[in-house]
């Protein structure tokens, strides 16, 4: 583990570190012959992938399909992936790019909440309550781009540097951008709204 490394994990609280040290060693694994080990990442990020493909496609037979489809890109790309960044953060760029090629695809009449709505009680099982109705309220709100930075700083909580890497932007421009973003959701919060809370 080089120092870049070792200062990135050193950015993380405690159990963050243990995750993603585990889902490493789990990456070295496969990239070894280990195959079978690909298991313990799908079972990792199977969730959270499906919701971030589910939270931008607005559809959850097409969120199922992209996320089967990123981890076997993934699979096939994992001989490529480095650990100067994070696992999370390499897996996140190959779904993000993968759902925006499905946005491109789309006639432009795509409207993430009423597609939400009709598929909101077989697309949220009872543990997945935090994914709220009163998130797709704001996310259908924002554009393709603050939607995306508000899911990943807010909800899969990346820092600022992994959500450059994930979107191809300057860190201190995200930065900026999710600062004009929670001022944004802060002034609709006063409105009856709600804000955007920084990750723990």
């Amino acid at each position: 583990m080089d120092k870049a490394e070792v200062s990135r994990m050193n950015t993380r609280p405690e159990s963050e570190q243990a995750k993603e040290l585990a889902v490493e060693q789990t990456v070295l694994q496969v990239q070894q012959g280990d195959v079978q080990a690909y298991t313990v990442i799908i079972r990792h990020f199977q969730r959270p992938i499906y919701l971030y493909c589910y939270y931008l496609l607005g559809n959850r037979e097409e969120a199922e399909d992209a996320a089967q489809d990123i981890f076997i890109r993934a699979l096939e790309r994992l001989e490529q992936y480095s650990a100067k960044v994070s696992f999370s953060a390499w897996l996140y760029t190959i779904a993000r790019n993968h759902c925006m090629d499905q946005i491109k695809l789309r006639s432009k009449g795509f409207r993430l909440l009423s597609i939400y709505r009709k598929h909101q009680q077989q697309a949220e099982p009872a543990e997945g309550s935090r994914y709220t109705e009163v998130v797709h309220g704001l996310l259908e709100r924002l554009s393709m781009e603050e939607r995306q930075i508000l899911l990943l700083r807010a909800l899969e909580e990346h820092s600022f540097e992994e959500i450059g890497i994930i979107m191809d932007m300057n860190t201190g421009t995200v930065r900026k951008k999710y600062e004009r973003l929670r001022k944004k959701l802060g002034r609709r919060q006063n409105n009856g709204g709600i804000i955007a809370h920084e990750p723990n």
